[in-house]
This record gives structure tokens, C-alpha cells and sequence, in this order.
């Protein structure tokens, strides 16, 4: 597996350092876990936060912080069941199969999409994306972040050609129009913050009835 595209130093490391939301992290993780040398990085970047952490002068917490991140556990609502079967389960990168997920439903003409039931973090979500072969994409940008991980098959956009395990980062300044170039469904998983904005006369016709 050839992987050209990767996350940059600036995910990377709030990634090392904890920072992204759970839907971002769980992109991330998907890459990790498909390309060998950005788990290497990953884990040097690990490796050094732990060091400085070494440095850092303890601090007090409060008497009750245990009792309340306890009852903060507690008042946790109950999971949702997931509408993944077990082999649709084993055949996902390592880091999605530990989450429910919602059915498959139709997004636009050879579009699916399922989403990823994380905890809620304000505008994250987290979807699978299954795109049909020739598909193409509608024109768009985002108000927020858009983070990729092809899982399987493969797409081509304005910034290059993504197949399983690449990593693609979009932010709100950034339009592209995804087209599937491989001979099997794409399928990716994205978190994405903000809207998508569909671009064009027909894409302001159905930007309304868009819920990405």
C-alpha cells in the first residue's frame, strides 16, 4: 500500500498532545493504523510530550475532582446500539470497530453515508462515506474542518489522488470536487466541523435539503 498523503505536523501534534475531538482523533487513529511511518512519527511525538510533562511542577486538584469525574461517569447516557453487523465490524480499520453506528442511507445519487456515534463535542460528526465508481462529487467547501481517511477504493480532487490509508485536510478556504476514480466503492471516514457549502447555481438549489 502506497500512502503519499499524510496529516500535517500541526494535527499531528495536536493529536499527540490530545487536543482534537473525538470525531477528528478517530480519523487520525484510522490513518495510523493503515500507514506505518506516520505511527512512528505519531509515537516520537508521544515520546517527547512525555518528556516535558516530566518537567512540569505537580499541581493540587481539588479534594472532591475523583468524586466528580465519577459522577460525571455515571450520569453518562447509555449507549446506543449500533446497526453494524459483526462483519461489517471486523472488516473496518481497528479504531472504528469499538463505536456504534447508525444504518446506511442514501446521501444523492450513489452516495451513502452512516454515521459514527461518538460522544457529542458541539459541531463534530463523525461519517462513513460509501461512493459509488465515477461518482462525482458536487462542488463545495466548508465553514469549519473537513478531515479524510480513505479506508478503501480511491478518489482524485484539486489537491492530488487519495487511495486506502491517505489522509486528506480541507479547511474553510479550501473548494474541491471529489471524483471516484477507482473500480470499486470508495469508502472513506471523515469528520467534519461546520457545513458543507455547495458551490454553483444547482448547488445553491439543493443546499438547502444538504444536512453535511
Amino acid at each position: 500500500m502506497s500512502i503519499t498523503h499524510v496529516p500535517s505536523d500541526e494535527t499531528m501534534l495536536a493529536y499527540a498532545a490530545g487536543t482534537l475531538s473525538c470525531a477528528q482523533r478517530l480519523v487520525v487513529e484510522t490513518h495510523l493504523a493503515l500507514c506505518e511511518q506516520s505511527r512512528a512519527w505519531a509515537g516520537t511525538l508521544e515520546e517527547i510530550g512525555g518528556v516535558l510533562i516530566e518537567d512540569i511542577d505537580p499541581v493540587d486538584v481539588a479534594p472532591d475532582a475523583l468524586d466528580r469525574v465519577f459522577a460525571r461517569i455515571d450520569a453518562m447516557p447509555a449507549e446506543p446500539k449500533s446497526a453494524v453487523s459483526d462483519a461489517e465490524i471486523a472488516a473496518l480499520p481497528e479504531p472504528l470497530r469499538h463505536y456504534p453506528m447508525s444504518p446506511w442511507r442514501k446521501a444523492g445519487r450513489g452516495t451513502f453515508i452512516r454515521y459514527v456515534l461518538t460522544p457529542e463535542e458541539g459541531d463534530h460528526r463523525l461519517i462513513l462515506f460509501k461512493i459509488d465508481p465515477g461518482k462525482k462529487m458536487p462542488q463545495h467547501s466548508h465553514s469549519g474542518q473537513e478531515l479524510t481517511c480513505v479506508i478503501s477504493g480511491s478518489y482524485s480532487d484539486e489537491s492530488g489522488r487519495y487511495g486506502p490509508g491517505d489522509f486528506e485536510e480541507a479547511g474553510d478556504d479550501f473548494s474541491h470536487r471529489p471524483v471516484i476514480d477507482s473500480d470499486e466503492p470508495c469508502i472513506c471516514i471523515v469528520a467534519l466541523t461546520g457545513k458543507m457549502k455547495l458551490e454553483g447555481f444547482v448547488g445553491r438549489l439543493l443546499q438547502p435539503f444538504v444536512r453535511l
